[in-house]
């Protein structure tokens, strides 16, 4: 089941970003660390009614922020759509326990089916360029790659954006 996240669920969230982070990590895929994502960008996330979870047996297994404002590192990229209509991804997490196990597709149909209801016309999104996973997954999806960004806190690497035309 999939529903709004409210602040009761922030701890369980930080569990899963830390523990995906570790995962990553191990790994060789240095996409988050201690400082992102954090405690503030989900507290944010909230207030603004952004956060979603994905919740198995009563137990928040992964989570997915969904808002329409772009961030200023977007403003660069030469997105397909014009930038007044769309919806971005943030901080999708799956718990490692439970991926491999749908939850990911399962927060991902929510995210894209949550923007054709609202008529957005895409869903723009960025990942790590290392993150093999994740390059494969959303290009399995239709996302088209677009360009890169960085962000120094994060990796000296670049993440690429990417764009799915609804």
């Amino acid at each position: 089941m999939i529903k709004t996240g409210n602040i009761a669920d922030i701890d369980c969230v930080l569990g899963i970003t830390k523990s995906c982070a570790r995962h990553m990590i191990k790994q060789g895929v240095y996409q988050w660390n201690e400082q992102y994502p954090d405690r503030d960008s989900f507290v944010n996330d909230v207030k603004n009614n952004e956060l979603h979870v994905y919740v198995e047996k009563e137990k928040v297994v992964g989570c997915i922020s969904l808002c329409n404002e772009m961030d200023e590192v977007y403003m660069a990229v030469r997105w397909k759509t014009i930038n007044l209509n769309s919806l971005y991804i943030h901080r999708l997490a799956v718990h490692p326990n439970f991926q491999k196990k749908g939850v990911g597709k399962a927060l991902m149909d929510f995210a894209e089916n949550f923007a054709r209801k609202k008529n957005y016309e895409s869903v723009r999104l960025d990942t790590f360029s290392k993150n093999k996973r994740n390059l494969k997954f959303y290009k399995s999806r239709g996302y088209h790659r677009l360009q890169e960004i960085y962000f120094p806190k994060q990796s000296e690497f670049p993440f690429y954006c990417y764009e799915l035309i609804l």
